[in-house]
C-alpha cells in the first residue's frame, strides 16, 4: 500500500519553534521545518547574451561556509514587498544579487528540494535577455561574489570551486539539466 497522506485521525501536530521565516513542527513524531511569512521562493538560471551562466558565491550560516549557487531569494519577505508576485521577486532578486535585469523569464518548474525535512517549494526560472543595470552583490546582510561562467566551462568551474573548499548547490545541476533536456539554449 502506498501512503499518500496521514489520515485525519492520525494527524498530531505541535509547534516546537517559530522564527521570522521558519517554523519547526512535530508531526506524528517527525521534526518538520516549514517556510512561513513569504509568498514564494525563486531560483534563477540567468544566462547572458554571451552564453554565460550567472552564479553567486556567498557565506551561508547553516553550513558555516561559502557556497556556489544560482541567484535566489524569497518573495514577499518584508513589509515593503508583502504579497509580492513570484515573477516580480525573480526580477528583484536577480537585480539585487547580480546587477542584471531579465528581459524574459521562463518557468523551468517548481521543486521540493528537501522534502524529507522541510516543506519548501521553489520556482526555478530561466532568465534571458539580460540588461546590466547595477553592481548587484545583494543587500547589506549579504557578501556576494558574482561569477559569469561560459556554459561549456561550468563543470570545470564547479570542480575548481569545490577544490577551493566551497560547497556546491545542487540546483545548479538541476537548472542545467532542464535547460539541456528542453533544448532551451
Amino acid at each position: 500500500m502506498v501512503q499518500n497522506s496521514l489520515k485525519s485521525e492520525d494527524r498530531m501536530e505541535e509547534l516546537a519553534w517559530e522564527g521570522r521565516f521558519i517554523q519547526v513542527k512535530l508531526k506524528n513524531g517527525y521534526e518538520c521545518v516549514e517556510r512561513v511569512n513569504i509568498s514564494g521562493i525563486v531560483v534563477l538560471a540567468a544566462v547572458t547574451d554571451d552564453g554565460e551562466l550567472l552564479l553567486v558565491e556567498q557565506f551561508r550560516p547553516p553550513i558555516d561556509g561559502r557556497i556556489l549557487e544560482l541567484p535566489a531569494g524569497l518573495a514577499g519577505d518584508s513589509a515593503a514587498v508583502a504579497g509580492e508576485a513570484i515573477e516580480r521577486a525573480a526580477v528583484r532578486e536577480l537585480e539585487e544579487e547580480t546587477g542584471y535585469r531579465p528581459g524574459s523569464l521562463q518557468v523551468l518548474g517548481e521543486f521540493e528540494p528537501t522534502a524529507g525535512v522541510m516543506r519548501e517549494t521553489y520556482t526555478m526560472y530561466l532568465c534571458r535577455d539580460l540588461e546590466k543595470v547595477g553592481e548587484g552583490v545583494g543587500d547589506e546582510s549579504e557578501d556576494i561574489v558574482v561569477h559569469a561562467v561560459p556554459l561549456g566551462q561550468v563543470p570545470a568551474f564547479i570542480s575548481a570551486k569545490r577544490g577551493e573548499g566551497l560547497a556546491i548547490d545542487a540546483k545548479i545541476h538541476a537548472a542545467l539539466w532542464h535547460i539541456h533536456v528542453a533544448g532551451l539554449l
